[in-house]
């Protein structure tokens, strides 16, 4: 009889054990697929500084947290700081802000899409070979597929302020950048509860601001027509037999940036993309023979030629067989750059020439 109870408890301590084994290894499985992630607030320019006043990133997991302390910094898309770390999927965002350039104080409160935000969270992108890896994807869902150091998760979640309330905000994992979407802020009507906080913090007062920082005219027109996009593909290419790309980078005018590697870089898919700011691109036509070329773009010259190209269309970077000079088509006219510049390079790759 004795026998029979310790093997029971026995049985119960072990079902118990595997029980506890099994809680915990979900609770670590659910606490890893929750993000984690940096937070940034950046601006077109000094001159469109903004300053939170009260602030709240809305999480799906109720985790709620908050913006960097201080100010907007930075470029159109990247602060340019980082700060502590912030978790859960971002659901929406509750901010009231001064924009000290408009004397105004504005209030956004928003969900994000939540489809979208919530299937891209899943995402990571690959920004870079690794030895380690088998063939690349574009990207690769974390909780489906295995993957390896060549792809990133989201590490920065970057909300990007212009005039008349415009807030832009994206997605960086690691290289590559992707915009979530636009957003507008309303106008604080009666903002003496927010101006008494502000200005009880810091140095300056509303006069002095306005009186050294006023812009009239400001308008987001600009940005917004940033976000413009086009049904096309940048391919790189050349007549030289031993030519092969490896990797085109390509940073856009409204805050996103894109890698591409092999293979599909050698066939990239035409897809809606914006206009591009600068494109770089690393090859080889033969042992020592490698080379990293750039290529700057004007907004307004080259939005006027995506405009009359009507869809599915290639920016063609056509590369001269002696390796010197590039020159880039739309189609098989002519594209309007600002420069181009070819260097001797020290990257390989994995099918790199040996």
């Amino acid at each position: 009889m004795n026998l029979k109870i310790k093997i029971l408890t026995c049985l119960l301590g072990l079902s118990q054990l595997i029980s506890c084994q099994q809680t915990k290894k979900e609770s670590m499985s659910k606490k890893e697929s929750v993000p984690v992630y940096n937070v940034e607030i950046s601006h077109p320019d000094n001159a469109y500084l903004i300053t939170p006043v009260e602030d709240k990133i809305i999480t799906f997991e109720g985790n709620d947290s908050s913006l960097p302390y201080g100010s907007s910094s930075g470029s159109w898309g990247d602060s340019g700081k980082t700060f502590t770390e912030r978790t859960g999927t971002p659901k929406g965002v509750d901010i009231v802000y001064f924009s000290r350039y408009e004397d105004t104080f504005y209030h956004l409160k928003t969900n994000f899409p939540e489809n979208e935000i919530k299937d891209m969270v899943r995402r990571a992108y690959a920004d870079e070979e690794d030895t380690d890896c088998g063939v690349l994807k574009e990207f690769v869902y974390t909780d489906k597929e295995k993957y390896c150091g060549a792809y990133k998760k989201l590490g920065d979640l970057v909300l990007g302020f212009a005039p008349k309330g415009m807030v832009v905000v994206w997605l960086r994992f690691g290289y590559v950048q992707k915009e979530l979407g636009r957003f507008q802020a309303e106008v604080v009507k009666d903002d003496k509860k927010y101006a008494d906080q502000l200005f009880s913090k810091i140095s300056q007062t509303r006069e002095s601001i306005k009186k050294d920082m006023f812009i009239s005219n400001a308008s987001p027109e600009l940005w917004d027509n940033y976000r413009t996009r086009y049904d096309w593909a940048p391919v790189v290419h050349s007549e030289n037999k031993g030519f092969k790309i490896f990797n085109i980078q390509t940073e856009y005018y409204n805050g996103e940036r894109e890698v591409m590697l092999r293979p599909w870089v050698e066939n990239p898919a035409s897809k809606e993309r914006a206009i591009p700011k600068e494109i770089t691109f690393f090859w080889e036509t033969g042992k020592g023979e490698a080379f990293e070329g750039r290529a700057f773009f004007n907004w307004e010259k080259l939005n006027n030629q995506f405009k009359k190209a009507g869809k599915n269309f290639k920016l063609n970077i056509k590369i001269s067989p002696d390796n010197n000079s590039c020159e880039i088509l739309l189609d098989d006219d002519p594209v309007k750059i600002d420069s181009t510049r070819i260097y001797k390079s020290n990257f390989t790759f994995k099918d790199s020439y040996q």
